[in-house]
């Protein structure tokens, strides 16, 4: 037995002996990824790119209103009337939620994530009827916007609500995910999820007939928020 468990060491070690003296290459050099986008970049002013994002994703069956800092409580409300939508699940400690809140809306139920998943679990997944969350931002270039998920905004809000609105403030348009990763400074700050959402949750089956809601939000409504300044 010695003998064996001696020979296998040998083995072993000449196999890591060859290991180590093999010379490692240099690593190829990595792509200019600035460079390229800065090269093929489309110079667009905010108009053009908040053109581009609605055209892209309204033609998947996004809801776009356009809105202002003091309207789009209303707006919502409104929407909200017209769907007969009943509840809305709201974040915990989040500027326009309490904004919301203040307004004590009428008809409408502001259900507040409050509480562990766990405690209230079939309540989120068969009672509430819709949600609102904040945009990070949104990348006209691929039609998406950018949601952020934070323990004040979890990502099932933005998943399992059939109808989800999202506020998102026009300024924060990009024109391509580049420039976003670039502007936000990601790579030293990201979530357990990044999430860009083109439009609402659809599926097809093997006769490409498309259905909407099945694993996700059947409805994305964007609150287009503008503000007074000049853009650019």
């Amino acid at each position: 037995m010695s003998a064996v468990l001696g020979t296998s060491a040998t083995a072993r070690e000449s196999i890591l002996g060859r290991l180590r003296a093999t010379t490692i290459a240099d690593a190829p050099a990595l792509p200019d990824v600035k460079g390229w986008f800065d090269a093929h970049r489309r110079h667009e002013d905010l108009p053009q790119r908040i053109s581009r994002l609605r055209t892209a994703m309204e033609a998947v069956k996004t809801e776009f209103h356009d809105v202002t800092d003091a309207d789009w409580p209303e707006v919502l409300l409104r929407v909200a009337a017209t769907k007969g939508i009943r509840n809305l699940l709201i974040g915990t400690n989040t500027a326009h939620g309490a904004v919301l809140e203040a307004r004590h809306p009428q008809g409408l139920q502001l259900v507040p994530y409050a509480q562990p998943i766990d405690t209230w679990r079939d309540q989120l997944f068969d009672s509430i009827d819709a949600s609102l969350t904040s945009a990070r931002s949104a990348v006209a270039e691929i039609g998406s916007v950018i949601v952020w998920p934070t323990p004040s905004e979890p990502r099932l809000m933005s998943l399992v609500p059939h109808i989800h609105f999202v506020l998102l403030d026009a300024s924060t348009i990009h024109c391509d995910l580049h420039s976003a990763i670039s502007a936000e400074g990601w790579s030293g700050n990201l979530p357990t999820n990044a999430l860009l959402i083109g439009g609402p949750s659809k599926t097809a089956d093997i006769q490409q007939t498309l259905a909407y809601g099945a694993h996700g939000p059947r409805e994305l409504i964007v609150l287009l928020r503008h503000t007074t300044e000049a853009t650019s």
